[in-house]
């Protein structure tokens, strides 16, 4: 060993950036149109946010793979081999020919081309705070990434207001054993509005639990199994919540296989609809201890003395809803996540 310390090296090893040795630069790729992209399940929302059944299959065991047919807002567009369009942040995190890239906008814009029917949309994106396929999808407590969902009109096939390709003359299917469970009338109207053609073509029923404290009864009257499964969508859908509590306690009383509780993080319903889509800025804070709703129409100066004037709230908060970019993206991923697990069981 020498004196200067380096003994059999001839420079220190340790000085410099030794780390970027073993780091990688990850080349930017411009979002050009018809380029192939391919998502991890990790970053599509794998298994709990990959789509299936009507509105296609997620490739790549749980990942997603489509190709560019629109970029906006920071936004990429990618459409799969199915048809079904979704929405990502531009960024890091994809991989083109199985490759690490960042995605870039182009230096064109890449829109969509004129549209041949006023009513046809994109589809939704599905992108929310992911969580596994599991019997209880861990609520989140961080914040939900929310990609703009404009109106996108895409030329061709008529789309529903949930996003996905209308079935022209399609009757509805008998209904299947599997159901979905709400909270309350007004989580089933609004699912009912957005995603009511899809439900009746794939023959599944919306419920109404009228409230969280009689999910473990219900469960146990229906008695989940192959072939009967449960979703269920729940308010308030945060760590710690109550909500979560009384799932988790539901969930170890049944064959917990068959059956799929995840949730929103908003106090009820009313708030995943856009703020913009009703024509206000952001949903009122309503003090601790007021009524939720009541305290909502106070602020936004609406009547509310009167359960009829907060039920003309809320018919003037679902007329603003005209399809699925009026509500928040961690909606869209969590109905369409249920859909897929009473669908998955046939």
């Amino acid at each position: 060993m020498t004196s200067d310390g380096l003994g059999r090296y001839d420079s220190d090893p340790l000085a410099g950036d030794w780390r970027a040795a073993s780091q990688r630069a990850v080349p930017e790729v411009l979002a050009e149109r018809d380029l192939v992209v391919e998502l991890p399940s990790a970053l599509s929302g794998g298994n709990s946010g990959g789509n299936s059944g009507a509105n296609g299959t997620a490739d790549n065991a749980g990942g997603f793979v489509g190709a560019v047919v629109r970029v906006d807002a920071g936004n990429v567009h990618l459409e799969d081999r199915r048809g079904l369009v979704r929405v990502f942040p531009l960024g890091a995190g994809f991989l083109v020919d199985g490759e690490p890239v960042v995605l870039v906008a182009p230096l064109a814009p890449l829109c969509a081309s004129t549209p041949s029917s006023p009513s046809t949309l994109s589809s939704p994106s599905t992108l929310s705070t992911p969580s596994t396929l599991s019997t209880l999808s861990s609520p989140s407590s961080g914040s939900v990434l929310t990609p703009s969902l404009p109106s996108t009109l895409v030329p061709g096939r008529a789309r529903t207001a949930s996003g996905s390709f209308a079935v022209p003359d399609a009757r509805a299917r008998v209904a299947r054993a599997s159901r979905i469970w709400v909270e309350g009338r007004h989580d089933a109207e609004l699912v009912e509005q957005v995603w009511g053609d899809d439900l009746r073509v794939e023959g599944v029923v919306v419920e109404q639990l009228e409230g969280a404290d009689h999910l473990a009864q219900r469960l146990a009257e229906f008695v989940p199994g192959p072939g009967r499964r449960v979703g269920v969508l729940l308010d308030h859908w945060v760590e710690g919540s109550k909500e979560s509590r009384l799932a988790a306690d539901a969930l170890a009383r049944v064959d917990a296989r068959h059956v799929l509780v995840v949730g929103h993080p908003f106090i009820d319903i009313w708030q995943a609809v856009r703020p913009a889509a009703v024509g206000i800025t952001a949903w009122p804070e309503v003090p601790r201890g007021e009524d939720w709703k009541t305290g909502i129409c106070r602020a936004l100066g609406w009547p509310h003395a009167s359960i009829a004037d907060r039920a003309a709230a809320w018919r003037r908060i679902r007329g603003a809803v005209h399809g699925f970019a009026d509500l928040e993206p961690v909606l869209l991923g969590r109905v369409e996540q249920l859909i897929d697990f009473v669908t998955a069981d046939a």
